[in-house]
């Protein structure tokens, strides 16, 4: 499996997940500048969130979740920030991890700021 049949994999396990837990995914594949964000969700019409998504077969060379690079926030964040103008949004903000590996999910909320 290449990285983009991956990356829509490991995403689609993410939106279900996400919707169990009373998500709304708005927005996949948000792209700004040189910054994409995987998926964008409202929760409960209060709370908009980033997500990023790592998937891992397995730990081996270490959890998903520490695969987020300083660099890839700070462009994450940057590509939020023209997105917040975009829709006009007034309300809070946050950004979450969603690792997977080997097929488990775990949510980091408030991830990185």
């Amino acid at each position: 499996m290449n990285n983009q049949l991956k990356g829509k994999y490991g995403e689609d396990l993410a939106v279900s997940y996400l919707e169990k837990q009373d998500y709304e995914i708005i927005e996949r594949n948000y792209r700004h500048g040189r910054g994409e964000i995987d998926l964008i969700g409202i929760y409960k019409n209060q709370l908009l969130v980033f997500f990023e998504i790592k998937l891992r077969k397995n730990s081996q060379f270490g959890h998903p979740e520490t695969f987020v690079t300083t660099n890839q926030e700070r462009v994450i964040m940057e590509a939020a920030e023209q997105y917040l103008l975009d829709i006009n949004w007034a309300k809070d903000i946050r950004f979450d991890i969603i690792a997977i590996e080997n097929g488990k999910i775990d949510h980091f909320e408030d991830a990185f700021h």
